[in-house]
């Protein structure tokens, strides 16, 4: 007669319980890093867009606030030389100085206005608002003075 073992053999492997838990924690985890991956990379080109909004801005305000205080008005884009003609300005796309569309950049759409005011002192000025909306930007707005000196 042979003798009984005491204790029963050693399990070796897995249960499918175990496999199945094991395979909804990684499921889990998985999907959790995934949205945050997706959430990033949705975003990421938003200060791209922010950035170029600006530029747009900033270009404008570059041409604007150069030119004379005042002057006679004018038509044509190519031909302003005063800050007033820029008043009412509204752009679909990004324009040049001369009024050419510049490529890449007709979505966005660009307002001027320009008011008189006065600032500390008494010194007449006018007031450069120029606006810019686009994809991703709801209204960017940078302000500019040109004074009278």
């Amino acid at each position: 007669m042979t003798a009984r073992p005491k204790h029963p053999p050693k399990q070796a492997g897995v249960t499918l319980v175990e496999l199945v838990l094991t395979i909804v924690i990684i499921s889990i985890a998985l999907v959790g890093v995934l949205s945050v991956i997706n959430l990033t990379v949705s975003h990421s080109a938003d200060p791209v867009v922010q950035h170029q909004a600006i530029a747009i801005a900033e270009s404008y305000l570059e041409e604007i606030l150069p030119q004379n205080y005042s002057g006679t008005a004018t038509g044509v884009r190519a031909d302003f030389d005063d800050a007033d003609d820029y008043n009412g300005l509204n752009d679909t796309g990004a324009h040049d100085r001369l009024g050419n569309a510049i490529d890449g950049l007709s979505q966005y759409t660009v307002t001027v206005a320009v008011s008189a005011q006065v600032l500390t002192g008494g010194v007449d000025a006018k007031q450069v608002a120029v606006t810019v909306t686009g994809p991703g930007v709801g209204g960017l707005t940078l302000v500019g003075y040109k004074a009278n000196y």
